[in-house]
């Protein structure tokens, strides 16, 4: 066989591009069909373009990030971090310790409460408020307990105990349950609820499958004012719940990666790719819709949007 200069030149630059040692990840994965959808993005490119091994490793902010925090690779990554809903973790471990980075790419996000437009327009339900009318809690009253269900989020999310301090400080509690479960029960709630004709609210958020599955609206709230925004999370004091006080809609969140900076010695290509990573709230939305209302497995979503938008893609690589 005869071996020329060109096939000498590629074996040399495979040798030289190619990694040390494997490239590996442990992707932590939490409950929100959004933070699933990144996550497995995230992996579908490390297996798929960069050639490295991914865990998904399922869990709560806390757990991400103390994880990223002690950089074994026990977990290397939260997926989505929404801010500033998330400060206290940052604030620990991005600002003090200074063990986990933040991605600058951020997309951004918008939250509040929902209700289907049918139940809205059928009641006159346009402001949070609304929800503590007598006549409107009775129709989400679906237990007989004389309260009106609100979904707040799942256990676990920093927005739920937001959520919770606001359906206090809203004037809600006389008329008001706050519910804390899983979010598909939020969404099989939705669906029967509106199949049904009954009332129901719920924390909702873009970006979302829900703006595509099912025609709601968000309820207006005061216009955001840090001065009556003052949030203590449990992680923070035990006494979160008392001193706690919000009484004003959220400021448009800035939603991104955050990662282990122990990542950079143990998979630096990786790191560099988590570095550049960057999605649109669009982008997230749509996964989500595939996975939530189309039934698609996160994994496949993925790997159809990376095929999708391999220019993209080049780019977060450095190509």
């Amino acid at each position: 066989m005869k071996i020329t200069k060109t096939l000498i030149s590629a074996a040399l630059a495979s040798a030289i591009c190619a990694p040390a040692f494997a490239e590996e990840v442990k992707i932590g994965v939490p409950s929100w069909t959004g933070a699933q959808a990144i996550a497995y993005v995230l992996g579908e490119v490390v297996t798929s373009r960069i050639g490295g091994t991914v865990e998904y490793v399922p869990g709560n902010n806390a757990t991400i990030f103390q994880a990223m925090d002690q950089g074994k690779g026990d977990i290397d990554v939260h997926p989505d971090v929404w801010l500033p809903n998330q400060e206290s973790f940052t604030k620990k471990y991005v600002d003090e310790a200074g063990t986990v980075t933040l991605n600058t790419n951020p997309y951004e996000g918008n939250q509040g409460f929902c209700v289907s437009k049918d139940f809205g327009t059928a009641n006159n339900i346009t402001d949070i408020t609304d929800l503590g009318r007598p006549d409107v809690a009775a129709l989400m009253d679906s237990d007989g307990n004389g309260k009106g269900e609100m979904w707040i989020g799942a256990p676990g999310w920093a927005s739920a105990n937001v959520n919770e301090v606001k359906t206090r400080d809203y004037g809600l509690l006389d008329f008001i349950e706050p519910i804390r479960a899983e979010e598909s029960v939020k969404t099989a709630r939705i669906k029967d609820s509106i199949a049904k004709g009954e009332g129901y609210a719920f924390y909702c958020y873009k970006p979302h499958a829900v703006w595509f599955m099912f025609d709601v609206e968000m309820l207006t709230e005061p216009t955001f004012d840090p001065a009556k925004y003052n949030m203590i999370q449990p992680s923070d004091d035990a006494d979160w719940y008392e001193k706690s006080n919000v009484a004003t809609k959220d400021a448009l969140k800035q939603v991104q990666i955050a990662y282990s900076n122990s990542l950079a010695d143990r998979s630096p290509a990786i790191a560099d790719f988590f570095a550049n990573f960057a999605l649109t709230a669009d982008d997230v939305s749509g996964l989500a819709f595939e996975i939530s209302a189309n039934g698609v497995e996160p994994a496949e979503a993925a790997k159809a949007w990376v095929e999708a938008n391999s220019d993209r893609v080049d780019a977060m690589l450095g190509l």
